[in-house]
């Protein structure tokens, strides 16, 4: 049996549209994903920005800060209610997993920086995702091929590396989809794209907001299960199977 914290970046108030959409928070659906993966989790969910006190951290076998919607970046001030308890997390030595916000969270907490991406944003699918030869034998993408594709939503990303990170793929879009850092008692490993995310909510939620063509939401939603849908988003099919698209998951939950 894991314990597994998750830290809902977002506050409640950015949560409501995915509450009424999805019937879930952020948090919740990282939650359902993980357990889709295994089922001898026990999980709590805290939210920093809505004030939620943060349970003992030696209880828990590793913690997961998901993405977020809000307004600020992760080197903004107003991001200081998560940077607080990131920085818990790591001065207890627990093995740490971030997706987008989660990310760029560490990169600033351990000294690097997050902005804007000056190609704007990347909705739906973060597409040609390579491989450095360091993310070739990292445990975090052990089993993604080269040029992968997977869910994403972000208009930030991580804009300089802490100083000890190891970069472990990027894209054409930003240079940073993941990285590592594993030294001075913190070990993390971060994203910028959603494992978690399912293609099927993610297709109409990103057409409701106008983030992505009528066409393209369509077919990310059938994108699993429709080869023709799947060479019209110029991407491998095999990629979007529920256990390839959560590979990260996966296998950070094996090396717990």
């Amino acid at each position: 049996m894991l314990n597994i914290l998750i830290v809902d970046s977002n506050p409640a108030a950015a949560n409501a549209p995915f509450k009424e959409t999805q019937g879930m928070t952020v948090g919740e659906n990282y939650a359902a994903a993980l357990q889709t993966c295994r089922d001898d989790l026990t999980i709590t969910i805290v939210a920093p920005y809505d004030g939620e006190e943060l349970p003992a951290l030696k209880e828990f076998d590793g913690v997961v800060f998901t993405g977020s919607s809000v307004e600020w970046n992760t080197d903004d001030t107003r991001a200081a209610p998560l940077a607080d308890v990131m920085r818990k997390v790591f001065a207890q030595g627990l093995p740490t997993l971030g997706s987008c916000n989660g990310m760029q969270l560490a990169a600033s907490v351990l000294g690097g920086k997050s902005d804007a991406s000056p190609n704007g944003r990347e909705d739906g699918l973060a597409k040609g995702v390579r491989l450095t030869d360091a993310g070739r034998d990292h445990p975090l993408l052990k089993g993604r091929e080269d040029g992968f594709a997977v869910p994403c939503v972000h208009r930030d990303e991580v804009t300089q590396l802490p100083e000890g990170a190891v970069l472990l793929a990027g894209n054409d879009h930003s240079g940073v989809q993941a990285f590592a850092y594993e030294r001075d008692g913190v070990k993390f490993w971060g994203m910028q794209y959603h494992p978690e995310l399912d293609p099927q909510n993610l297709g109409p939620s990103l057409g409701r907001m106008n983030w992505l063509s009528a066409q393209d939401a369509q077919d990310l939603e059938i994108v699993e299960r429709d080869p023709d849908a799947a060479q019209r988003l110029g991407v491998r099919v095999s990629d979007m199977n529920p256990n390839t698209r959560m590979t990260e998951l996966h296998n950070w939950l094996a090396s717990l």
